[in-house]
């Protein structure tokens, strides 16, 4: 059940990488900004969140490189089955929850079907486009039987929402605590899906009904944005003051080279709303700091929420998204004083604990200890080398080579790997090469963290792979 969240969590990244230039549009081309009618229409990716998660999921999981075929096979599911929803009972609204049951069929009917032979007549129809054919068949009645069922959940999840909102500021520092504590296990992605495109219903001026914080803080619903602002705090704030702490408790001798490499990463975290370059450089040395960063972000929520201050996102919690979206927000304002006394709270907390605990974050290691067998101009690999090709070599040579590797894939700062036996997989000499560390997820699952730069590894890797 790990692995199959994991790999949804990493599927449904998918989709979110059109929400950064969607939102940024649809807020700035807004009525009370630059009221550009025409660019509205950016706004079409969040009303079509289900199709594009189905679509999501359906690539994610299908085993094959080639994801064109599970892509058409996505959407074809989410189609039928809104198209017969609306039929049948146009008051039925699957949502968000309709795209990941539709790309979960999608995925699974590809992976079944995908090798089917028919006889010479139809071969056109075999192989990798039977999927094709069997999805249509496939979804008419698991459509009627959502017809059937759904009511009753969605009368769950209207009580499931009503009753986290009822919370208040638990239920907001229940949802912050568990976005940062899943991360290392790639699951906020579940949870963010349902807050963001799921949670809770609002009829804009047109008569259009929304679903989700983001989409409804968006379209002017003023009860959304309780469960984002505090990401504002952790990111504009929180993780420079991480970075600063780190900056400050490194060696003398390692000190420039740290602050280099934390200014880079609280950049990305205040401007691209990525946190994970900062995050990675201590959740593997030490869980203890990653739980109580976890704890702030609730904390953050929570403050926020008590302090009537309600504020939102399009990608993440930017110092972009913030500027662009303060016209719409409560109280957007307080966010400033509230971040710089949480930033206040997350430097001393980590600078002492990094200090009195000596703990061996970046900046702080000790001197690597090289193996006879490690070539000697390898010695000067840093993690901001630009040698991919070179990196990625290294990668695969001591994850067992191609022989041992089954599938691979990248996220934002991962490269995810599936092999035939994680022992054979060498972390010494992995971390050598410039990575952050390895995560052993299981004995088939291995995740290599490398940071921004992953996408060129990626790429420099699967190049090896195929040659």
């Amino acid at each position: 059940m790990r692995r199959f969240m994991q790999n949804l969590g990493k599927s449904m990244l998918i989709p979110i990488v059109a929400l950064p230039a969607a939102g940024i549009l649809f807020r700035i081309s807004a009525e009370d900004l630059l009221d550009w009618p025409l660019v509205q229409g950016a706004g079409a990716i969040f009303n079509n969140m289900d199709i594009l998660i189905s679509i999501g999921i359906a690539m994610g999981l299908a085993k094959t490189k080639d994801r064109g075929i599970p892509a058409l096979t996505g959407f074809l599911a989410i189609a039928i089955l809104n198209e017969g929803l609306a039929t049948i009972n146009p008051d039925l609204d699957m949502s968000v929850f309709g795209g990941v049951l539709s790309g979960l069929i999608a995925a699974f009917i590809y992976n079944r079907f995908k090798d089917t032979r028919l006889p010479n007549i139809f071969s056109f129809f075999g192989g990798e486009k039977f999927p094709i054919t069997m999805i249509i068949v496939t979804m008419i009645p698991v459509t009627g039987i959502s017809v059937l069922l759904w009511p009753y959940a969605q009368s769950a999840i209207d009580s499931l929402a009503q009753g986290l909102v009822g919370l208040g500021a638990a239920g907001i520092f229940i949802f912050g605590f568990l976005n940062r504590f899943l991360l290392p296990f790639g699951l906020h992605h579940v949870l963010n899906t349902y807050i963001y495109f799921g949670l809770g219903s609002y009829e804009t001026a047109g008569g259009e009904v929304v679903t989700g914080e983001i989409t409804r803080f968006l379209n002017g619903d003023p009860t959304a944005g309780y469960f984002l602002g505090g990401f504002f705090v952790v990111m504009i704030f929180g993780i420079p003051a991480i970075a600063l702490a780190i900056t400050r408790a490194a060696y003398k001798k390692k000190k420039e080279e740290t602050k280099a490499l934390m200014s880079s990463g609280s950049l990305t975290s205040v401007v691209a709303g990525l946190t994970e370059p900062i995050e990675f450089t201590f959740l593997f040395t030490s869980p203890l700091l990653y739980f109580i960063h976890s704890v702030y972000t609730g904390l953050a929520g929570a403050t926020l929420y008590l302090l009537n201050v309600r504020h939102g996102f399009s990608w993440g919690g930017s110092a972009i998204d913030y500027t662009l979206n303060l016209g719409i927000a409560d109280s957007g304002w307080m966010i400033i004083p509230v971040g710089l006394a949480f930033g206040v709270l997350y430097y001393f907390t980590f600078y002492t604990i990094i200090v009195k605990k000596n703990i061996k974050v970046v900046g702080r290691e000790d001197d690597t200890a090289f193996s006879e067998e490690r070539e000697e101009h390898e010695k000067d690999l840093e993690l901001s080398h630009g040698k991919y090709e070179y990196m990625a070599k290294k990668i695969l040579q001591n994850v067992g080579g191609k022989e041992n590797l089954v599938d691979y894939e990248n996220c934002m700062t991962r490269l995810r790997l599936v092999v035939k036996d994680a022992s054979k997989v060498d972390e010494e000499k992995i971390k050598q090469t410039g990575a952050h560390g390895i995560v052993k997820v299981d004995h088939e699952h291995v995740q290599i963290v490398i940071g921004p730069e992953v996408s060129h590894v990626y790429q420099a890797f699967r190049k090896q792979v195929e040659e």
